[in-house]
């Protein structure tokens, strides 16, 4: 199975991508991060399987209450971004870790409003940010990235206040776990996840560690 879609951001090895300069110093049992990065099915997937992810929510964010449903938000109109909720431990995982991740695994964000053949400004790249010291972060990082030339491209994450998030259909929670055989995740979400686990084994749950991984 090659990369999914053919993107970019699938290939790039992982000694290209720098841990962020700046990351939070977060305390407490629980954390959350919200990020969009194209259909919600993959990159729900990638972040289910990180170690001290506790929770994936796929869901909408961006537009208002009474757009908040997938059939508004497909006509890409609504301003409304397909998104993943996680939860998190900090003291497993950081705020920046899953950063790196998010923009070395689950998805291509050197692409404008779209990943592969999903297109519309609901399969954007953007961080949804809580506080401004996620902002700072997340700013800090694309620009870390940027500047150390990771992809040939520029990076057009967008970063937007996260004013609320409303779930998705019942039917899209935990999508590709329930439907591995269903030809989009075969496609598009697999890849990812396999890359996750070639690349970055230290950060998968026991359960998706192989005893010796393909480092990429």
């Amino acid at each position: 199975m090659t990369d999914a879609c053919n993107l970019p951001g699938l290939s790039v090895p992982r000694s290209r991508f720098p841990d962020p300069a700046e990351d939070l110093a977060e305390a407490g049992a629980q954390s959350r991060l919200v990020l969009a990065g194209g259909c919600f099915w993959c990159v729900e997937a990638v972040f289910l399987a990180v170690d001290g992810v506790e929770a994936v929510a796929p869901g909408y964010a961006g537009g208002e209450a009474r757009t908040a449903n997938y059939e508004a938000v497909c006509s890409g109109t609504t301003g409304h971004a397909e998104v993943i909720d996680i939860t998190y431990s900090p003291a497993k995982v950081s705020f920046g870790q899953l950063l790196k991740l998010f923009f070395s695994v689950a998805h291509d964000p050197t692409q404008l409003n779209r990943q592969g053949n999903d297109i519309g400004t609901q399969y954007r790249s953007a961080v949804f940010y809580e506080t401004p010291e996620q902002r700072q972060v997340a700013e800090a990082y694309i620009s870390q990235l940027d500047e150390a030339g990771v992809y040939p491209d520029p990076i057009v994450t967008t970063l937007e206040p996260l004013e609320a998030f409303y779930p998705a259909e019942t039917y899209h929670q935990n999508f590709a776990a329930r439907n591995p055989r269903q030809p989009y995740i075969m496609a598009v979400a697999a890849p990812k996840v396999e890359k996750l686990t070639r690349a970055w084994p230290d950060q998968l749950k026991p359960e998706y560690r192989d005893d010796d991984p393909d480092q990429a």
